[in-house]
């Protein structure tokens, strides 16, 4: 999520300046009636509940329809009374334009921006019937989608601006793939100023340069961010006037191409990602500017000495990789007013005295070296230092507030971050009537110098994040659009009228503090909260339920951390625009809310770690742009099937249910749409994510998307969430049956962890095919079988758990650097880490106490049985007159039979038998 701040102020600043300059040329004439009716019919309605900043930044539509139509704000006629000139730019319209539109009928515009505002739309193809355009500005203007072919027709352009933001998500970018970058230009051989900046140029590839050559006036091309590849051809050296070329974040490579620096006007050359030494001949270039910044020029630059020295009023050469000692020549160059070396390798110590001799400095970045800069010495406030309205002295080893400061009344921006500044911060800041940034943040700042009553500076952007500032928060006046106390030690409660001096604020975030106390609801009158973060606090009760109701696009509302209590309001609105909502490690309970459906843009939910009791949210499926939902660890159950038709979560990265009472099969047929974990990177994955937290950079501001990820019983904390970066957590529920085949196709996943669970079957041998797998936890199951030999081919895994299984067989070779742990609880598991050998039958013991409790229920059943037939017999012999006669007549026959000696009065038994030998 990006905002532009100054940038975007000096960028509208440009333009509006433009127009101002070319309506005096103009004679304006009486409006046209039909000329009025077709502005009338444009129907250009503004969203300002949409806009990039609050409606007191905006410029606002003021047409009178009684007036004459050539005094319209944004209007330029000519004598003849039709509009030639139409400044529709930075005023938050939405609605779409198609190609009948009334725009496309004003046949005598030359000069249309519509620059800055929302129409969220794919390309319109009406611009070729617009003929007499000279000048063209549709940037940032919410076009998506193939640029089409009918920008080419406007033969007469001299200005084209079809740039877009560089960060913009694939569904919100342009394209030049049919037409291609050729077939656009090749027709508008007048073109002086290109901006291409942002679009998808990744099929044009290596051969850019080549597709500009026909472009034989062009002065200015900027195309940052395109895909661009290879190395500068030379072709692009047919347009001799070039003097500003900017390529940055493109993937180029190779030296700086010589005829660059034959080119008599070239000025600015902007991260082409050119290498090697500053060429010597850049010593005859006699411009007013040089600008070779965020390129990997490397080597010294001691011996350097620029021709027209006293001429040269600007020298950037930041983001390099130069080294050396610091350039003393550049104190020779009186001229200067811009000097920028930062981020580079220059070392030594700089005495800020040797800056008196550039009296028309005003603009001075020594950051991120490894400089030492001396601004304590005692009489440097005598000096006559140069008057500074921007100074970063970023990472320059200050141990204290530089003194010179105190006079230094024209700053609007400072930037000592990342030093070792301790002790107070000074009152004489507070001095400075406007600051459009002080950043303060990676100091050892301790509290503010008292008293702190009368703060009369205004700010766009105040930075103290990453001190050891205790106490009450300041309350600072209206007005500032970027604040960050994060990572400090404040602890009092939130003033109750926080947020009414934060209304027009865009980045507010506290965090990692001591903030106890509740959320005061005056936060819900800060007009366009682009980020909100209070993560990492005390804070305590219900979430007020207006900040669910926030309607800005790209918003961001973290509360993880804290103690807060209640529900999440059911209170989404139908326009809801949060894209991500974090709640993690709280004690929120309930449901979650059906309006949440709402939010179509939602890319992170999570809401881990709390004491929500419901299903599983179906309702959720249909936001296509989720990336990340975290529900782990709270008191969910059921199935996760979900019934009817959805649009599942193509988009999905990070998918984790641990630690709930779900169950059931893992039937999951949606999962064959969670295209993000199909992908096959080729890239490397042992840098799996970077860290870059609300920081300026380059006036851009930036948060970055922030979750918890376990994977191998640890919590890792992800800062901004690659492409690469995939993990599936659904551990310690109660699902069952086989793990579903789908997995297989996940060729991008990274973690796994299906612990602590009740699947059954065998380990799938597609495992082996999930080449990108560092990550695999299936401990604590009912699998069985062999462990797949196919695992081995797996060549980032360094986490495997399959204990507490039923697997059988030996462990294979390649898997046998994981610990003992990682196989043990497997009966029938053997070979190494394990103990038990492969191949041999167990071995006996000799522990008497086991041999007694060893049981063999085949002779006990056995036993049992000839026990009770026994009883049974002997229990009718003695009772059942009958069955006794009948038995002793067959015992008396068969022992006549086997013994036919016997005499037979021994054979006879009874009572008759008896009688018979007392007669005898």
């Amino acid at each position: 999520m990006r905002i532009l701040l100054l940038s975007w102020l000096l960028f509208n600043s440009y333009f509006a300046a433009f127009f101002c300059i070319s309506n005096l040329v103009l004679v304006s004439g009486r409006c046209q009636s039909d000329q009025k009716q077709l502005l009338l019919e444009l129907n250009l309605s503004s969203n300002l509940n949409s806009t990039a900043f609050p409606t007191p930044l905006r410029r606002l539509m003021k047409w009178n329809q009684t007036t004459d139509c050539c005094s319209w704000d944004g209007v330029s006629c000519d004598a003849g009374g039709h509009v030639i000139g139409l400044d529709l730019s930075d005023r938050a319209i939405s609605s779409p334009i198609d190609n009948s539109s009334s725009l496309f009928r004003l046949q005598h515009l030359q000069q249309l921006n519509l620059a800055f505002n929302r129409f969220e739309q794919v390309f319109p193809a009406g611009f070729d019937k617009l003929e007499n355009l000279s000048y063209l500005n549709l940037s940032y203007a919410g076009f998506t989608g193939q640029i089409p072919i009918e920008i080419s027709h406007l033969t007469r352009l001299v200005t084209l601006d079809l740039s877009i933001d560089r960060y913009s998500s694939p569904e919100e970018s342009l394209k030049l793939e049919k037409p291609n970058l050729k077939m656009l230009v090749q027709n508008l051989t007048g073109l002086r100023f290109l901006y291409l900046d942002g679009i998808n140029m990744s099929t044009t590839g290596n051969k850019w340069s080549q597709a500009l050559s026909p472009l034989i006036k062009l002065q200015v091309l900027s195309m940052r961010a395109c895909y661009l590849s290879g190395p500068i051809h030379s072709s692009l050296s047919k347009p001799r006037s070039l003097s500003i070329i900017r390529l940055d974040e493109n993937i180029l490579s190779g030296l700086v191409p010589q005829f660059f620096l034959e080119f008599p006007n070239l000025t600015t050359l902007l991260d082409a990602n050119l290498s090697g030494f500053i060429p010597k001949t850049v010593e005859k270039m006699t411009q007013l500017a040089l600008d070779l910044s965020q390129n990997q020029f490397n080597g010294t630059i001691g011996g350097l000495h620029v021709k027209a020295s006293s001429l040269l009023d600007t020298l950037d050469l930041r983001s390099n990789k130069l080294q050396g000692q610091f350039p003393m020549f550049v104190f020779k160059l009186h001229g200067l007013t811009l000097l920028d070396l930062s981020s580079n390798n220059f070392s030594g110590l700089i005495p800020m005295s040797a800056f008196q001799n550039l009296r028309n400095l005003s603009y001075l970045d020594l950051s991120y070296n490894r400089l030492s800069i001396d601004a304590i010495t005692t009489n440097i406030s005598s000096l006559c230092l140069p008057k500074l309205t921007k100074l970063f002295l970023a990472s320059c080893n200050l141990m204290e507030f530089p003194n010179f400061l105190k006079n230094q009344s024209s700053l609007i921006q400072l930037d000592l971050s990342n030093n070792q500044i301790h002790g107070e911060m000074p009152s004489w800041i507070w001095k400075t009537v406007y600051w459009g940034l002080l950043n303060l943040s990676g100091n050892f700042l301790v509290e503010f110098e008292r008293p702190l009553n009368n703060i009369n500076s205004s700010f766009i952007g105040l930075d103290l994040r990453g001190n050891q500032l205790e106490g009450q928060i300041p309350i600072l006046p209206l007005g500032v659009i970027y604040l960050d106390f994060s990572n400090n030690k404040f602890n009092s409660v939130l003033p109750a009228h926080i947020g009414d001096s934060l209304r027009y604020a865009s980045f507010v975030s506290i965090s990692n503090n001591n903030i106890h106390g509740s959320i005061p609801p005056s936060l819900c009158n800060i007009t366009y909260p682009r980020v909100l973060d209070l993560s990492n606090n005390s804070l305590s009760g219900p979430i007020p339920q207006c900040l669910f109701q926030m309607n800005v696009p790209n918003t961001v509302l973290n509360l993880r951390q804290n103690n807060l209590s209640g529900i999440i309001s059911d209170t989404f609105s139908k326009s809801c625009e949060l894209q991500i909502l974090d709640l993690n490690q709280n004690r929120l309970e309930g449901k979650v809310p059906k309006s949440l459906e709402n939010c179509k843009r939602m890319e992170v939910l999570d809401i881990g770690n709390n004491q929500i009791n419901d299903s599983f949210p179906c309702h959720l499926k249909n936001i296509a742009t989720l990336h990340v939902l975290i529900l782990r660890s709270n008191k969910f159950n059921g199935h996760i099937d979900c019934p009817g038709n959805s649009s599942g979560w193509p988009m999905l990265q990070i998918f984790d249910l641990a630690s709930n009472n779900f169950s059931g099969k893992l039937h999951l047929t949606c999962l064959g749409i969670w295209e993000a974990m199909q992908l096959n990177p080729d890239k490397d994955q042992s840098e799996l994510v970077y860290i870059i937290i609300a920081t300026y950079l380059n006036d851009v501001l930036r948060y970055e998307d922030t979750i918890s990820v376990t994977i191998k019983s640890l919590e890792l904390k992800l800062v901004k969430i690659l492409p690469e970066f995939t993990s599936i957590d659904i551990s310690c529920n109660n699902f069952e049956g086989p793990i579903p085949n789908v997995i297989g196709i996940f060729k991008a996943l990274y973690a796994l962890n299906f612990s602590h669970n009740a699947f059954s079957g065998p380990i799938p041998a597609f495992f082996g095919n999930l080449r990108q797998l560092g990550s695999v936890d299936l401990s604590s199951n009912s699998l069985h079988g062999e462990i797949p030999l196919q695992l081995a081919n797996l060549n980032f895994l360094s986490f495997l758990n399959v204990s507490n299984n039923k697997q059988v067989g030996p462990t294979s070779t390649q898997l046998q650097s994981f610990s003992e742990a990682s196989f043990e609880n497997n009966a029938g598991l053997c070979g190494p880490p394990l103990m038990a050998t492969c191949g041999l039958p167990p071995a006996k013991t000799d522990n008497p106490s086991d041999a007694r409790s060893t049981v063999n229920w085949n002779y006990i059943s056995a036993e049992t049985g000839f026990c009770f037939g026994f009883g049974i017999s002997i229990t009718l012999l003695i009772f059942w007159k009958r069955w006794r006669k009948w038995y002793f007549e067959r015992m008396d026959r068969a022992l006549s039979w086997v013994f036919p000696c016997l005499p037979l009065e021994t054979r006879k038994h009874g009572r008759r038998a008896t009688r018979n030998q007392r007669r005898h």
